[in-house]
């Protein structure tokens, strides 16, 4: 069994190196963000966490679609990557917390969505960190597993072939979100974007 104080090293190391140029890299993909937050179906007053947050991208749009009596969450393991995100005035839209996903601090069933943007690649048990995320949402609440490219865009990024046992295929991914206590109801993989929903 792998040391869980090494995945998060290794994922502190990867994130803190690329923190301060992030936005940088990627300046166009805040419309494929607000578009995916939007197929989330939040409502006014709705209780939402960015699980990875990183810069904190998706939470000007979470904050808009939950309103001002909403809360926002944006969880990230990574200090440079909330220092970028309070330093690009994020910090406004929701509260930034140094938290590991894969072990909430929050109560049982206390928020109604969870938005989480290239994250899976990241989660040391994918099964078991997901499971964590449904624990943290009620009944009925929605998960959205999102990428602004497609997986063969992002493949083709970081140099490497799209094989058979990639974790976002749609036959892998349904059943290790029914394994972890959600359910899948769309899924999306075109150029521009990956976005997968699933229901508590």
């Amino acid at each position: 069994m792998r040391d869980m104080s090494d995945d998060h090293r290794h994922v502190q190391e990867f994130f803190t190196a690329r923190a301060a140029g992030w936005d940088r890299r990627f300046p166009d993909d805040g419309p494929a963000y607000a578009a995916a937050v939007a197929e989330l179906g939040l409502r006014a007053g709705d209780r939402v966490l960015d699980a990875g947050c990183g810069t904190g991208r998706a939470l000007p749009p979470l904050r808009a679609a939950v309103g001002p009596t909403g809360i926002v969450l944006g969880v990230d393991l990574t200090p440079a990557m909330l220092t970028e995100a309070a330093r690009a005035g994020r910090d406004r839209a929701g509260l930034l917390l140094l938290a590991d996903v894969t072990a909430l601090p929050l109560r049982s069933r206390s928020l109604d969505a969870v938005f989480a943007a290239g994250l899976i690649a990241h989660l040391p048990r994918p099964e078991e960190n997901l499971r964590e995320l449904a624990r943290v949402v009620r009944p009925g609440g929605t998960l959205a597993l999102f990428h602004p490219i497609g997986r063969s865009a992002l493949a083709a990024r970081q140099g490497r072939r799209l094989t058979p046992d990639d974790l976002r295929a749609e036959p892998n991914l349904r059943p290790l979100l029914a394994g972890s206590g959600w359910r899948m109801t769309s899924y999306t993989d075109e150029e521009t974007r990956f976005l997968a929903l699933a229901v508590r």
